[in-house]
């Protein structure tokens, strides 16, 4: 049986008689990467600190790594705020060894892993540099080094990729699997759902403060359907979505991603792009996480309202 790193039971959270989080519960094993998803104010951030006993939850409970948070245990957390947190006066290197020391790391182990990620990140010439002194994109990659650079067992994104550029977001991306592949367990949250979709294991979608869908990502794909056809092409494609036989489309100027009624289509459907629009390929895929995002909330709204009735 794999050893659940967090758990989480039945959170509830109120703010000015509020609900930002309601009743959610969610286990996660050593290894797995955990997307926590949902749209601004749904509630992630209140859930990631009261993980991270930032704020208590009014009802519930909390074990990470086999036990109640505690000084301990925060020391073997690595954690990324969503809102950055560097003190601008430091300088790069003064940085890392304050973090560093508050980790409980020696000095010699400090130089030598912060000096190595700091040349990953193309930062090794900016070492006496303030911090002050450092774009948005660098001080955020100086912030996700603080958070790794102790070697954590657990690891909480909170928007890893806010303010890089897409060269490194493919570095904190990778850097995410090696740590996965380490046995590293982690949450990360973020609205870039084609990077989520790329690694994580399972995902816990969050709404008005609610769980509205949970599960390994696999599982939900299937559970979505296999009506999706992802069509590369030139041309007008306005009348595809008027066509009675497509359930619904996603339309990016020169890639579609349509959702059939059903599969009994697809022949016809082909047929009807090529006559009006040069096809350069056609086929049959998994929705996309966006496309599933999109639609759940799209449901859970429709039920909001029902209730609001």
């Amino acid at each position: 049986m794999n050893e659940h790193i967090v758990v989480l039971e039945k959170l509830v959270k109120d703010f000015d008689g509020k609900r930002a989080v309601d009743n959610v519960s969610l286990r996660l094993s050593k290894g797995e990467i955990l997307g926590l998803l949902g749209p601004n104010g749904a509630g992630k951030t209140t859930i990631i600190r009261m993980i991270m006993n930032i704020i208590a939850p009014d009802s519930g409970n909390i074990r990470l790594l086999g036990e109640k948070f505690s000084e301990k245990i925060k020391d073997r957390i690595g954690y990324l705020p969503e809102e950055r947190g560097l003190y601008r006066k430091l300088k790069v290197l003064e940085t890392l060894s304050f973090f560093g020391e508050l980790k409980g790391m020696k000095r010699d182990e400090i130089k030598k892993k912060g000096n190595k990620l700091l040349k990953k990140f193309d930062l090794e010439n900016y070492r006496n540099k303030k911090v002050e002194e450092l774009s948005k994109g660098m001080a955020q990659k100086l912030q996700f080094i603080i958070t790794i650079m102790h070697s954590p067992e657990f690891l909480i994104l909170d928007e890893p990729f806010a303010g890089l550029d897409p060269v490194n977001i493919e570095i904190v991306k990778d850097i995410i699997l090696e740590k996965k592949r380490e046995g590293v367990t982690i949450i990360f949250s973020t609205h870039l759902m084609e990077y989520a979709e790329k690694i994580v294991d399972s995902v816990v979608m969050i709404n008005k403060g609610k769980k509205v869908l949970d599960g390994p990502l696999s599982e939900i794909k299937s559970m979505y359907g296999t009506q999706f056809l992802k069509v590369n092409y030139n041309g007008n494609s306005e009348f595809v979505s008027s066509l009675k036989y497509v359930k619904n489309v996603r339309d990016y100027g020169k890639e579609m991603e349509i959702e059939l009624q059903d599969n009994n289509n697809k022949d016809r459907l082909l047929k009807d792009l090529m006559n009006k629009l040069s096809v350069n390929s056609f086929q049959t895929t998994e929705p996309s996480l966006s496309n599933i995002f999109i639609k759940r909330l799209a449901q859970t709204n429709q039920v909001d309202k029902g209730d609001d009735k």
